[in-house]
């Protein structure tokens, strides 16, 4: 069940209601832009209250692709440091630098670790699925995804495919619209 504050936030900061087109060309009666939650105290920390809620105790780090995991998995680690759990958080780069430091890792991800996959806004769950991948070749046990906000709906059945559970902290139908709206 969404948490009241984290919805309550949502609504206020980052649903649009209108005509939008969307990232896919599909057409929309709503967007959401979830880094206007994110990205503020009071919406990482409604966040990371309901994602400590559901991220196993046994989770060592916290992240996924570069821009939509990095505030949530930089804001629910800060978080949960404050309550006791050790979380170290990294990204994963769209692609490999080509100087300095190299590969796609960014961040504290440790060969063996136990990971949450995250993301801010998930429609598809594409990246999701390439942020698996990745931690997978890098030596550590995805055993959780969580998604701040379900826009889809299809992402419980590409994470199952993919043998990782899939957590949604809020679904469209939880901010008042259907997944196909």
């Amino acid at each position: 069940m969404a948490s009241a504050a984290l919805v309550a936030h949502l609504k206020e900061h980052s649903v649009r209601e209108g005509d939008f087109t969307l990232k896919s060309g599909r057409k929309s009666r709503w967007f959401i832009d979830s880094k206007q939650t994110v990205c503020r105290p009071d919406g990482i920390i409604a966040v990371a209250d309901a994602a400590l809620e559901v991220i196993p105790e046994e989770a060592t780090a916290i992240g996924g692709l570069t821009m939509g995991a990095d505030p949530v998995a930089f804001g629910i680690a800060a978080v949960a440091a404050t309550r006791g759990r050790d979380l170290r958080s990294f990204s994963i780069r769209k692609e490999s630098k080509g100087h300095g430091v190299t590969g796609r890792l960014a961040g504290a991800l440790l060969e063996g670790d136990k990971v949450v996959i995250t993301e801010d806004t998930v429609t598809r769950g594409v990246s999701l699925l390439d942020a698996v991948a990745a931690v997978r070749e890098l030596g550590a046990e995805p055993i959780l995804i969580v998604s701040v906000v379900d826009r889809g709906g299809t992402c419980a059945d590409m994470a199952a495919e993919a043998g990782v559970p899939f957590v949604a902290l809020v679904t469209a139908m939880d901010l008042g619209f259907n997944y196909g709206d």
